[in-house]
């Protein structure tokens, strides 16, 4: 079986395969928000579903008895997470009931998390930070732990009140991308709040007349992420400044089909990878191969030892983690889309290459690019 079916479903003409399709892969796809990945006994009981031998209901069933049979004891492995979050995203995609208000936000999270996290559904009692690779790691500023429910009902009050009528597709754009970014930051939940916002979002987008049902969240969803942290930072003695621009592109590709490049590395804020931007983008006009590396070169000729797809994965990395920034195998599964063991054999080739080197004093297994 294809590692990616669903795209072909997506596709179909038969209506209840296509939204069953579209529903699957984009809840598999925002499991990347959290560097999760699912497993085949995911994708087989998904195709299941959409070919109508089992239920939502039975498909959920299916995968409680697999790991209850099959437990985990690897603490760090999160893939019975990512199945089970996946298959409720996907049943709640595939329902049309919705109601805008903070109770159908919250029972979208309960939904989700429950059994998984113990504080589903529930609104968090304490203050947080969270590093990003996109703001070379400082925080967003999230909200306040003793104002999130007078927070949240403000935001929702704002949106109803909000009219649509006379304005551009521009203007439509700009506000959805400063509502669902607001809705973020405020960061309701302490685990889980990306993928339940993202869920909410989509069944509103639903209720203002947009379908939604391409293949952006499903292939983006970090992107989608990043945007959002990018809408809410802002470090001005540095010029930096909070910005929806990269929200929006996201938003024209899955409201309107555009087809703008969604590439991570665009919202570093230290703007070093415009350059490998425009370098990746000759490339494929000029059909000239991969772009080199400049990462003040580590000794062996990189193009000559890696395969291309292996060269544009150390090319990601580097981008990720310039200046000697430290990283270990979940960021590189994050950055790349890649699964844990092919995590490792990467990290392993990096080392006998002499690209990256061990880092003490982090924890076990971290690295960073050598000068």
């Amino acid at each position: 079986m294809s590692k990616d079916p669903f795209k072909e479903y997506i596709k179909e003409s038969e209506p209840a395969k296509k939204d069953k399709g579209y529903a699957w892969h984009t809840a598999i796809g925002l499991q990347a928000v959290d560097g999760l990945k699912t497993s085949e006994y995911l994708v087989h009981t998904a195709v299941r579903n959409i070919e109508g031998e089992i239920s939502f209901e039975e498909a959920n069933a299916l995968l409680q008895t697999y790991y209850e049979e099959n437990p985990v004891s690897d603490t760090s492995d999160r893939t019975e997470e990512a199945d089970k979050v996946s298959a409720r995203i996907a049943a709640l995609l595939s329902e049309r009931a919705f109601s805008f208000t903070p109770n159908e936000y919250l029972s979208i999270h309960r939904k989700l998390f429950t059994g998984i996290y113990s504080h589903a559904g529930c609104i968090r009692d304490y203050n947080i930070t969270k590093k990003e690779w996109v703001l070379n790691g400082a925080t967003v500023f999230y909200g306040s732990a003793t104002e999130l429910q007078a927070t949240l009902a403000y935001d929702f009050s704002e949106e109803k009140l909000f009219s649509y009528k006379n304005l551009t597709i521009d203007e439509i754009i700009h506000h959805l991308a400063l509502f669902v970014s607001r809705l973020w930051q405020i960061h309701v939940f302490g685990e889980g709040n990306t993928r339940t916002t993202a869920v909410f979002f989509i069944k509103y987008l639903r209720t203002l007349g947009f379908d939604a049902t391409n293949d952006i969240f499903a292939e983006h969803a970090w992107y989608f992420r990043n945007s959002l942290v990018r809408a809410n930072y802002n470090d001005l003695k540095n010029n930096i400044h909070e910005t929806t621009e990269y929200l929006e592109l996201f938003l024209r590709n899955l409201l309107l089909n555009e087809t703008h490049p969604l590439h991570n590395r665009a919202l570093h804020i230290s703007g070093a990878f415009r350059e490998l931007e425009k370098l990746d983008i000759q490339a494929q006009k000029l059909d000239i191969g991969v772009p080199k590396l400049d990462i003040q070169a580590p000794k062996p000729d990189i193009e000559s030892s890696f395969s291309s797809k292996k060269v544009n994965h150390i090319l990601k990395l580097h981008e990720a983690f310039p200046n000697q920034t430290i990283f270990g195998r979940s960021d590189v599964m994050q950055v790349i889309g890649i699964k844990t063991s092919r995590a490792s054999v990467l990290l392993r080739e990096l080392l006998e290459h002499d690209i990256i080197e061990p880092v003490s004093g982090h924890g076990k297994g971290k690295y960073r690019f050598r000068h």
